[in-house]
């Protein structure tokens, strides 16, 4: 078994641990950007995808710029795992547009996922407007001012 050397900033998988680059982020903007635009069009030949709007949240990409995941969502409504399969379909016609739209030597492949930070921001709003943690709150502030 071959050990890193201590020096190694790989995490598993070759991800670094430090996060992504400059480049990594750039190129991710830049498929969200032409990913918005064409979900805005709704040029899809997929019956499933016919008046369907999709919202591109955030792109990642891998560091050899091959793989790029796609978070999407349904502003206001919380069936995207419905839409998935159809945006599987039309992967490879996302490809063929962004790579007349990037200058890129190889266009990244796409997966979608469904962007769940809105319901996990709404579920961390409800937690802390509880009356548990009000009263905890207040009992802290309150123990701050008799200091």
């Amino acid at each position: 078994m071959k050990t890193r050397p201590s020096f190694d900033l790989l995490g598993p998988a070759g991800e670094s641990s430090v996060g992504p680059s400059t480049r990594q982020l750039r190129v991710a903007e830049e498929v969200r950007h032409v990913l918005a635009e064409l979900f805005a069009r709704t040029e899809f030949r997929d019956p499933e995808l016919y008046g369907v709007t999709v919202t591109v949240t955030e792109v990642r990409i891998s560091p050899d710029l091959r793989h790029a995941t796609v978070f999407v969502t349904r502003l206001g409504r919380d069936d995207i795992e419905a839409v998935l399969p159809a945006l599987k379909r039309v992967a490879s016609f996302l490809r063929k547009r962004l790579s007349s739209a990037l200058r890129l030597r190889t266009v990244p492949e796409l997966h979608f996922q469904p962007d769940t930070s809105l319901e996990h921001a709404m579920e961390v709003e409800t937690i802390l407007r509880s009356p548990e943690v009000q009263r905890d709150l207040h009992r802290d502030s309150a123990s701050d001012d008799a200091d």
